[in-house]
């Protein structure tokens, strides 16, 4: 069994003196239910609110690389309590802003604090009944699991700057998108976008947040104050608090000129070159990095879900090593570079859906790794054909007229039986999950095709398991297959 550091190692201390980490803040918003549930005032309000953010935008990034079912069920168990809690702090912002931009006597400043008052009682009440359902002996229970299985990511990694680097792929769109249409809901869009990746840095890239955070909180704040107005805007239009057609003018003007301000900064900060979009993207990964991190993210998906990857490892090193003699003997194979990496990709994902139980689990794994959105980096189509030939490294022959070859082209289709065929083979010569056999040279000789396997007895009881794993591989090369032990290297004397 792992053994696992204790929950307050998981905290990581910053420069501030404060603490931060996932066991640090599940156990903040125990603290703070007890805080708010005195009045539901502003300010605890704001800060349970921070701590259950921190701790479902953390469950977010680490549900990535682990598919633990865990994960969803704290996000699921804070959301309810976390929406309520939204409604009513909409509600106390919006009275802030009144004082900002009206005046005691304003008729439409006391129509509008009139309807946030009866808004903020109705909401408190739902706040407090999702704060009496919230199970807080299940959270308690989470706070110590989860960090565990946190801690299997360091962070400030690759992996985490590879996650960075796909939201802030997703900000920077809806950032240009924002200042195409300049609409109100892209603008809201876009708030949600910089969030997301800011709360990837915050939580798990310590040194690119202490350089970023002022500029991030910058933008997130501008971008919130917008939204903020554009929510006063709509709803005082809602409940027709304005008096008089000069009255609506007066108020519209206000809420515009503060709009532009902040959009006006925004632009300043964000648009042109250099940018602090381009400065955030020079610290993420770059070139081939990026398809690097992602079959990581995949490695380590597939890690918590295989009960044995050290096995599906060494048979994904086998099956290119098969894949590479064969292919140094095809002067015909265009598509070497990508059919290499969707067999590398199928042979070490080929074992999850082991997580689901033996029976069948070549078609569990079809389905878990079908079902998978591709990191950045990854095309859908190479882990979409990768699913296909991880679904036949046991089983049926893979056949004309299965929906699982449906949707494939032609040249798919031979593509996923061949390396289909050389994983079947690959899986067989490590069928005892032992790695006995360590290496494997393919060649094409007159008639047929010879693999050399160091670590091969052709008297072992596994030669049999190796002698029906070639079959595929002899039907779509249409040569029989022999496999010989490697002969020794040559010894050298001094």
């Amino acid at each position: 069994m792992v053994a696992f550091p204790s929950p307050a190692s998981f905290a990581i201390q910053s420069t501030s003196g404060k603490q931060h980490g996932l066991a640090f803040w599940m156990v903040r918003v125990l603290e703070e239910c007890d805080r708010v549930a005195a009045e539901f005032a502003a300010d605890p309000v704001h800060d349970l609110r921070v701590a259950l953010r921190r701790c479902r935008s953390m469950a977010d990034g680490l549900m990535t690389f682990d598919p633990d079912s865990s994960w969803k069920q704290m996000k699921r168990a804070g959301k309810k309590l976390f929406s309520s809690l939204g409604e009513l702090r909409d509600v106390q912002v919006m009275q802030e802003w009144i004082g900002k931009l009206g005046r005691a006597e304003d008729p439409a400043s006391v129509a509008l604090l009139r309807y946030l008052e009866g808004r903020e009682a109705e909401h408190k009440l739902q706040a407090a009944a999702a704060l009496k359902d919230f199970d807080r002996k299940q959270w308690a229970k989470w706070s110590t699991s989860l960090p565990r299985r946190a801690a299997r990511v360091r962070a400030g990694g690759s992996l985490f700057k590879h996650l960075a680097l796909e939201r802030w792929t997703q900000a920077y769109a809806l950032h240009r998108r924002a200042l195409r249409l300049n609409s109100p809901n892209a603008w809201h869009a876009l708030r949600i976008g910089v969030k997301r990746f800011r709360y990837i840095v915050e939580n798990f890239l310590p040194e690119q947040h202490k350089a970023w955070i002022t500029d991030l909180k910058d933008v997130q704040d501008l971008l919130g104050e917008v939204h903020d107005l554009d929510v006063l805007w709509d709803r005082a239009l809602e409940i027709k608090a304005f008096s008089d057609s000069e009255a609506q003018v007066r108020w519209n003007t206000k809420i515009l000129e503060e709009r532009s301000q902040r959009i006006q900064h925004y632009r300043d900060k964000m648009s042109g070159k250099p940018s602090l979009w381009q400065l955030w993207r020079s610290e993420l990964p770059q070139g081939r990095h990026i398809a690097a991190a992602a079959v990581k993210r995949l490695e380590l998906w597939a890690s918590a879900l295989d009960p044995d990857f050290k096995h599906s490892r060494h048979v994904a090193r086998l099956s290119l090593q098969l894949y590479d003699g064969l292919a140094a003997h095809d002067s015909g194979n265009g598509g070497q570079s990508s059919e290499r990496e969707i067999l590398r990709l199928a042979a070490l994902l080929h074992e999850v859906g082991l997580s689901k139980g033996v029976k069948r689990h070549h078609k569990a794994s079809y389905r878990l790794i079908e079902k998978l959105q591709p990191p950045l980096g990854l095309d859908q189509g190479k882990l979409r054909l990768a699913s296909v030939v991880g679904r036949y490294h046991r089983g049926a022959l893979p056949r004309s007229g299965q929906k699982t070859l449906a949707d494939l082209s032609p040249a798919e289709r031979i593509s996923a039986r061949k390396l289909a065929g050389i994983l079947r083979l690959a899986n067989a010569f490590d069928a005892d999950h032992k790695s006995q056999i360590q290496r494997l040279q393919a060649t094409r000789q007159n008639g047929y095709l010879e693999i050399r396997a160091q670590g091969y007895n052709p008297r072992d009881r596994m030669a049999e398991t190796i002698a029906a794993g070639r079959h595929l591989l002899e039907l779509i090369s249409r040569r029989p297959i022999v496999v010989k032990p490697m002969r020794p290297g040559p010894t050298h004397r001094k």
